[in-house]
């Protein structure tokens, strides 16, 4: 086809013709974006936006030099002012751009931002992993005790409950402070050069940029090497130990369902001390919802003060093939409260200023501008989850009286057409009151 879809990339449609392609359907995602907003405003989060590219130096140094992203993932491009940008590939950096460029920490001593955007990565299209996902993203800013942790992966974790979803595995671990990762950069070289040969081209270019990265492979080559390196936790200082025993303690206070992880680091270079992970035991080899923890240098690398933070983030595609996997329910989207069907234009021409009104006064309303065959038009009605029909023909226009049937039931309603707006408006507020749900 001439003009499809480019690789890696997919469309959030209003209906979907499989069953494989359910979490595409934007009554869904609404749905999950609603969840968040919800979640956002009983932890005090604030929503920030940012744009979709900026400098390529923000993520040079941001996300970290030595990392897949920025080696292997970001498009980068040249503007018409010979200057390189990049589609933001992750929701950190530009978010602490934005923080230190408007001086937000003059304002508050504390700052809890979310977001919900797109990001864009050059990786190889599989179930999960797209060039271009959604991200929600939380960042803590201002205060740099384990509480503060603790509440980013309650939080995390409270996300995926609200949305319904079981049987997910919550790993813990630390990667210490600087001096925890200076001793334990050096454990890990003089035990990795023993394994130099076996290990997989990737993890012998990460054992000279970064070799912290090698726990993080995936690889087969490096799998029996990996079963017996040193963990950090043999390299903590007294003051990171103490963080991370803090964290564990208070993660137990809350009933958690969680596990240590020692060979969890996250995939980028800006992590201290706690980072965590979330996984579906649903979604194969792809199975990380989301995850994330704290980067107290960041924000002073970018130009900005000192000051401690902690965030997570979440692809939603993945948490949306997660739910359809494990068959959580979906609120079923509301329909019109009326559906009209308008037989012939004197009618039509009646029934457009009634619908405008009726819309404008935030009551839903649909009207069938083809209705040719009553039986079709009320099928119609029935598929758009009406609650109640009105056709107007013209027998209704000369009697200037309307049957208003209600879906459910079958039963109809006499109304005068002179009165329709006022008693369809009552009617409706009557349903409200009832039901709580038009």
């Amino acid at each position: 086809m001439e003009y499809a879809i480019p690789k890696g990339l997919y469309d959030v449609l209003p209906v979907v013709s499989h069953e494989e392609d359910l979490w595409r359907l934007s009554t869904r995602w609404q749905y999950v974006e609603g969840i968040i907003r919800e979640l956002a405003r009983n932890y005090q989060c604030q929503e920030i936006r940012t744009p979709i590219f900026e400098r390529t130096d923000l993520f040079l140094r941001g996300v970290g030099e030595s990392t897949d992203i920025v080696t292997k993932e970001m498009y980068t491009f040249l503007d018409k002012g010979e200057r390189f940008m990049t589609l933001r590939p992750e929701g950190t950096a530009p978010a602490m751009r934005a923080f230190v460029e408007k001086k937000l920490h003059t304002l508050s001593p504390i700052h809890k931002l979310f977001y919900i955007g797109p990001m864009f990565r050059y990786e190889r299209p599989q179930a999960g992993r797209y060039r271009q996902h959604t991200q929600f993203g939380v960042e803590m800013v201002g205060s740099g005790i384990p509480e503060q942790d603790v509440e980013i992966i309650d939080m995390a974790c409270e996300f995926y409950r609200r949305l319904g979803l079981k049987d997910l595995t919550v790993m813990v671990n630390t990667v210490g402070d600087k001096e925890s990762r200076v001793a334990y950069k050096q454990a890990l070289k003089d035990y990795f050069s023993s394994h130099l040969s076996s290990l997989s081209e990737e993890s012998k270019i990460r054992y000279d940029k970064n070799v912290l990265r090698i726990l993080d492979s995936k690889s087969p080559e490096d799998q029996e090497a990996l079963t017996h390196a040193p963990t950090i936790t043999e390299f903590l200082t007294p003051s990171a130990k103490h963080h991370f025993t803090t964290v564990c303690e208070l993660l137990g206070d809350l009933e958690l369902q969680w596990q240590i992880n020692p060979r969890l680091v996250r995939g980028l270079d800006y992590y201290n001390h706690t980072v965590f992970e979330i996984a579906s035991m649903h979604l194969g080899a792809q199975n990380a919802l989301g995850g994330g923890g704290r980067y107290d240098g960041l924000i002073a690398t970018l130009g900005g003060p000192n000051l401690p933070s902690v965030g997570f983030a979440s692809g939603i595609e993945r948490v949306l093939q997660a739910m359809h996997k494990q068959g959580v329910p979906f609120p079923t989207p509301p329909g019109p409260f009326v559906y009209f069907i308008g037989l012939g234009e004197k009618a039509r021409r009646i029934l457009m200023p009634l619908i405008a009104r009726l819309r404008h006064a935030d009551i839903s309303v649909e009207i069938d501008l083809f209705g040719k065959k009553i039986q079709q038009s009320l099928q119609l009605a029935d598929q758009s989850k009406a609650t109640y029909a009105l056709i107007i023909g013209e027998e209704e226009i000369q009697s200037q009286k309307a049957m208003l049937k209600e879906m459910a039931t079958r039963q109809s309603i006499p109304l005068s057409l002179d009165g329709l707006f006022s008693e369809l408006v009552e009617l409706h507020n009557e349903s409200k009151q009832k039901t709580g749900t038009i």
